[in-house]
Formats: C-alpha cells, structure tokens, sequence
C-alpha cells in the first residue's frame, strides 16, 4: 500500500495504542528516487553527446577498405542521455532488493495495536519502533519485510494487520574504471545493477570490452557481463546486483572484425574470445537476409609479419565455413545472390502481363503466348473500360485513360486497341559461356496460327521474348490499320476503315459523296503527325522571339541610358517590355491544329480537285457549307461579321468597317478559308491587297500602326509578318484574334 492512504488512518479499534512520528504527516513518493550524482550524469552526458564524433582506428581502415562507414555494434545503447535511464520515481521495489543501512521502512499496523510510524534502518542492521523495541532488518529482503515486523509485532500484540512500504532507499557507492568512456565513482541508487550504472558512466570507450565487463567486491570478481547477449538477445540473466563500494572494471576488447554486404546488421563487432567462429558472430548479427549468397563469402584478413599484411579468401556458409576462427582486424563480406533465374523464360512487350514463366523442356512459342487475347495489352483493356464507363466524350491518353474535355468520342474510334506487328517478334539469347547475346525474329502471327509452322520456335531457359506493337516498329503503309473520319457536308458523316493507298475521293465516296451545300473551297483536312510537327516548330518560334525580345529590349536600354529624362524613359521601356511578354505569354497558349492546307482556288467547286492524299490513322475531312459572313477585326471602329456579297473586295469590306486613325492600312492580310494568307506582300507596285475579291468565310484583319523605334515594334514586325508564321503551324483567324 501506498505511503498516506487514507484508508489507514485510523483502525477502527477503540483504545488502541497509537505510535507515530511527525514525518508520517508528509507524502513521501517524492522521496523515493533514486540517487545519481547529477555532476557525473552531466558530464556523462557531454561524452554520449560526443560520442558519435569519434572513431576508432579500425573503424577508419574500414571505411578506407570498404566506403562505407559501420557502426560500432552496440554503442547506440549508450548513446541516450544517461537520464534516460536513471531509475524513475515511483518506481516498484524488486522483492529480492536487501534492505541495509539507510533505508527508510514506513510501518502500519492496525488492530490491538494503532502504529504509522517511519523508521530507517540503523548501520547496525536495526530499526527501532517504539513499545516494540528493535527489529533487526540488514539482509532482509523487501518482500520479507511484512513477514518480519509482522513477527515482532505479533509476539507482543495479537490480532495485528501489517503494512510495509518503503521511502528513501539508501544510496551506493560504487567505481567505474578501466577503458571506460568516463571513470570515476558514481552514487547510484541501492537497487541498482550493472547495466544501469554502466548507462549512466557512458559505458566503455573506444577500445573497451563490451563482453568481458567485470564486477569486483572485495578484491574478488563477483561476476561478468556480455553486453552483446543482453544487446542482441536480450539475455540479461549475468546482470549483477551492484553494492556499496563495488567496482566496475571494463578491460580492453580482445578484437574486433567487421561484417558488410547481405548481413542483417553490417557494424563492427567485437571479439570475445581469439578463436570466436564466424557463426557465432552472424548470430549476433542477426544472420544473414534471404538474398545473401551463402556461396560467396570473402574473408579479408590483416597480417603485419608480411610485406603484404591484406589477404583475401573465398569461402561458402557451409558447416565448414561456419566453424572459421577470425581474428582481430577480420573484414568479412557476404556476396548477394545475383538476380538472374536458373529456369525462367519471359515474356514482355505489348502483351497482356509481362510474365516471367518456369522452363519446361520442350517448350516452344505457343506454350508461353497462348493464344491472341494475351496480346492485348492493359492499355486497350482500360480504353475500352473507359468507352463503357465515360460512355461519351474522351480522348485517350498514352496510358489508357479519359481525358477531360475531349471534343467527341469520334475521335476514339477505330483505337480500343494496340494493333500487334505481327510480322516481326524475337527471341534474346544470351550465351552464358561466352556473354553474347543473339536475336532470333520470328513471324508472330504463323506461329500463332499453327503450332506446327517453324516460326513456332523452341525456348531455352533464360530466354526474353519480345513483342512489340504496330507503334514500336513501324510496319509498311499496306500494312497499317488506317480509320479516317470525315464530318460536314457529306451524305453519311462518320469515321470510316480505309484500305492500303486510299485517298480523299476514297474517304468521300465511303460518306456518300458530297452535299450540295458543300463548300470546297473552305475543306479543312488534319493530321496528328502534322500537328505534332506544327507545335514543336512554334515552340521553337516562341523561344526565338522571347531571344529576340530580350536582346532588343537590352539595346534600347542601352542607347537610352544618360538621357536627361531618363525615368520617362525607363517608365517607356517597362511598358515595351511588358508588352512584348503579353504578347508571348498568349502565344505560349496557342496550339497547333495540324491542319494541312491544300491552297484551292476561290472558283475550284469541283472536288476531283483535292488532292490524292493517301490517308493515315486518325486523319479528319472537314467539309463545311459556305459561310454567309466575312469577319473583320483588328484596328477597325467596329469589329464585325459582315454579310459576303459576291465581287466585294478588301477595300469595300474596309470601308463599311471603317479603319482607326492608328490602323496600318500597308500591313492588312486576309485569312481565307483554304488555310492560306494574302496581304501586299509580293503583289507588284500596281497591286495591293485592296483588290483582292473577298470568299465566303474570309477574315480581314487590320494590324495597329506601331512606333517604329521601340522594340516591340522590332519585336513583333507587324501582324501582317506573323500571319505568314501562323499559318504555317495551322493556326487560324482565331489565333490571330487571340493576339491581337
């Protein structure tokens, strides 16, 4: 029971003898801690901190030999301050603690006899309670004690219960010397044992034993600890009960050696004994991970006598290998296995899963790829899972998934999956003896459709098989799968298979032939390989201009410096500048269309006029109706869509439109609807673009009249320049609208 309970604060019995001392009246938990020597905790703590920045000669040679630096196998048990580990306050007095001089017994009794009464145990053994008179108490063990104040108690009192509890403890005493990290004496509490008083001197420094510390009583050793059984295994069974005035004794370690590579704990261990086995030490290292090669161990090994001290030897984990000596300065390294199986053969590439497959004798093609549905990859599966799933709008991504805001699910017709090249798969062998590899190619699809066919090759272990899609090796034209859609004004919109070497006409004859709204001379026709060529070169164009950009804003800086008005300069310059960065942040924006433009005649309204364009997979016709409108814009009073009137030309469009005082009337172009630009440029002297008749669908735009002395004005060159950039990257009118 606990010391001041109120439950023993009175017996209950009527006139019962009451003995007591005024100490009782006070809470003694706080009391009952242990006693440290807070100078020498300090400055154990100051080696531990430190501790880390040192290390031993071994440890360095180790690194130089290895690259790798290895911990000392247990130093971090000390390397928590030493408070860490100082008995707590509160905590439970182990039954088999013996009471000696110091200690503070704390007695109950109730019954015939009324006692709460705190005594300490006297240098003679003794402690005296009054009326009781003296109860030898020295070499009593605490979990005796009720029994023994009890008896006392008993033989002049009946009908007595006791309690006994403890409050201060005496403190010991006792001596750390030898390779220790700190020696000195250390006042540690009266149940402390070996473990413990090595935690708080910082244990042994860098050359003392782990495994051999000593506890000396009276010039006798009395016992000896191997921390590494306790470390590693938690054998704390040769912990020794430390008494006032012991002494610890850590002597020099006997050696150590050091263990890397596939070993649970690579560190540096100590030796024992001169002749400890190789197994004993992978034992306190946990042994050794399932990848290690129990094959290949290397012994590296330090003789001085010779005038090459370093040797190395090979040798297997085996019963024999196991029972190797080492010696001090040992380095053993343990090999991993290698990766490679001894019975595998895979398959990779388009497949279903790549699979690593055991060998079988006799196995061929057919035994490893079943059947075609293994070809089809995951990507297809989740494409096609999309399709049910999204139901509607989606464009696919590389790796099977929706897009957001795709433009219709048109687009994803014809490429749920990943056509095989069936013509061309192979075989990687490698050559053991000699480390070559060679290919043997064979025809996919005769060995999947007859097992008989000599493309059905025979596999050996360690065999890779590849196959690969229509998109990893490209296959001849007549070959290729090719889907085209066609929309607008023809008969039967809709995406269309098309045969090897078929042409526009063939897509157009496939819809129905043309409407008679169609408008021939606004045919829109897209390419994905186009587009990707179209945006890579405007990122290239991009790049060049934000070059340019920034060389002629440095020289209008530079021409500029020294002027009496320098801050209206400045103010001019930063408003050039952030302007030429609008201006390229917006075509940053842009993105090519890849759109080809096959530059028809305004009077063409046949269509055996379109080129014979072979198509490929993913190509788009767009054939629109004629327009009512032509689209003016830029430096106009009004932007608008004006009604087309057949025989109109620029400068009557213009004139409705009504240029502005800063219009660059020299600089308009016309965006027209078979993907081409005209503007003055290389029209003659007697010809401008004022008289070119306007088509349906036409876009008239009107450039800003820009100084020609600042460096936007260099920079940019005019719109009527970029519309002959933008056209190329198969931008439109939109575009130009954007950079206006």
């Amino acid at each position: 029971m606990a010391v001041g309970d109120s439950s023993l604060s009175s017996t209950g019995v009527s006139k019962a003898p009451r003995i007591t001392n005024q100490s009782l009246n006070q809470n003694s938990t706080a009391d009952n801690a242990a006693f440290n020597s807070r100078s020498a905790a300090e400055d154990a703590h100051y080696f531990v901190k430190n501790k880390k920045q040192e290390r031993s000669e071994f440890q360095n040679f180790v690194e130089y030999a290895t690259g790798k630096q290895l911990p000392l196998f247990g130093e971090e048990f000390f390397s928590r301050p030493p408070s860490s580990f100082a008995p707590l306050q509160d905590t439970p007095i182990p039954s088999d603690y013996v009471l000696g001089a110091g200690d503070e017994v704390l007695i109950r009794a109730w019954g015939s006899v009324d006692i709460d009464y705190r005594a300490t145990v006297d240098r003679n053994g003794l402690i005296n309670i009054p009326t009781i008179g003296a109860v030898p108490m020295v070499g009593v063990k605490a979990g005796e004690a009720d029994a023994v104040i009890k008896s006392s108690i008993g033989k002049l009192y009946r009908d007595v219960a006791v309690s006994v509890s403890f409050g201060r403890l005496r403190a010991i005493t006792v001596y750390v010397v030898g390779q220790a990290r700190k020696p000195g004496s250390y006042t540690v509490s009266g149940f402390s044992t070996l473990v413990t008083a090595l935690l708080v001197s910082g244990g042994p420094n860098l050359t003392g034993s782990m495994r051999n510390v000593q506890v000396k009583r009276q010039g006798k050793i009395v016992g000896s600890l191997d921390l590494y059984s306790f470390i590693a295994k938690g054998d704390k069974s040769h912990d020794v009960k430390l008494q006032d005035g012991d002494t610890i004794y850590i002597p020099a370690a006997a050696g150590y050696v050091a263990l890397t590579g596939k070993v649970n704990v690579p560190a540096i261990y100590e030796l024992k004994s001169a002749n400890e086995s190789v197994a004993s030490i992978l034992d306190l290292a946990g042994g050794v991970p399932v990848v290690a090669d129990p094959r290949r161990a290397f012994l590296e090994r330090i003789d001085p006598n010779k005038s090459q001290p370093r040797t190395v030897e090979e040798f297997s984990l085996n019963q024999a290998g196991l029972t190797k000596t080492f010696k001090n300065g040992d380095l053993l390294t343990v090999a991993s296995i290698t990766p490679d199986f001894s019975n595998a053969v895979t398959l990779r590439g388009n497949v279903n899963q790549a699979l690593r497959v055991p060998f079988k004798a006799g196995m061929r093609i057919r035994d490893l790829i079943p059947n075609r549905e293994a070809l089809i990859t995951r990507a297809s599966v989740r494409r096609q899972n999309g399709s049910v799933i999204h139901g509607v709008n989606g464009d696919i991504d590389d790796k099977g998934l929706i897009k957001e805001n795709a433009a219709s699910i048109s687009a994803n017709i014809g490429n749920l999956i990943d056509d095989v090249n069936w013509e061309y798969a192979v075989i990687e062998r490698v050559d053991r003896a000699t480390l070559s590899v060679s290919l043997l190619p064979f025809n996919l699809g005769r060995a999947m459709d007859n097992p008989e066919s000599e493309d059905n090759l025979r596999l050996q272990a360690g065999d890779a098989v590849t196959v690969f899609s229509q998109n990893d090796i490209q296959v001849p034209v007549a070959k290729r799968k090719v889907f085209a859609r066609v929309e607008g004004e023809v008969n039967v919109p809709g995406v269309y298979q098309m045969g090897p070497g078929e042409t526009i006409q063939s897509l157009i004859a496939k819809a129905g032939g043309t409407t008679s709204n169609a408008y021939l001379f606004g045919t829109e026709f897209y390419r994905e390989k186009v587009r990707q060529e179209q945006q890579l070169n405007l990122e290239k164009a991009v790049r060049r201009l934000e070059s340019q950009s920034r060389t002629e804003n440095a020289k209008a800086a530079a021409n500029q410096s020294g002027a009496v008005d320098a801050q209206v300069i400045a103010l001019k310059l930063k408003a050039e500048q952030e302007a030429s960065a609008q201006v390229l942040a917006k075509m940053r924006e842009l993105k090519a269309t890849g759109r080809i433009s096959f530059g028809l005649a305004a009077n063409d309204e046949n269509f055996d006029k379109l080129p014979a364009l072979k198509l490929e997979n993913g190509d788009q016709l767009v054939i629109p109706s004629r327009p009512d409108f032509v689209h003016v814009f830029g430096a106009v009073n009004q932007e608008a869509s004006i009604i087309w009137r057949k025989g109109m030309t620029v400068e009557k469009y213009l004139a409705d439109a009504g240029p502005t005082s800063e219009a660059d009337m020299d600089g308009v172009f016309v965006l027209r609807p078979n993907g081409t630009v005209a503007s003055s440029a290389g029209r003659g002297w007697f010809s401008s673009i004022n008289s070119v008749e306007i088509m349906p669908g036409d876009s008239i735009v009107v450039p800003d009249r820009l100084n020609k002395e600042t460096p936007y004005k260099v920079f940019t060159n005019g719109l009527k320049d970029w519309a002959q950039i933008l056209s190329g990257f198969g931008l439109g009118a939109a575009a130009i609208k954007t950079l206006k």
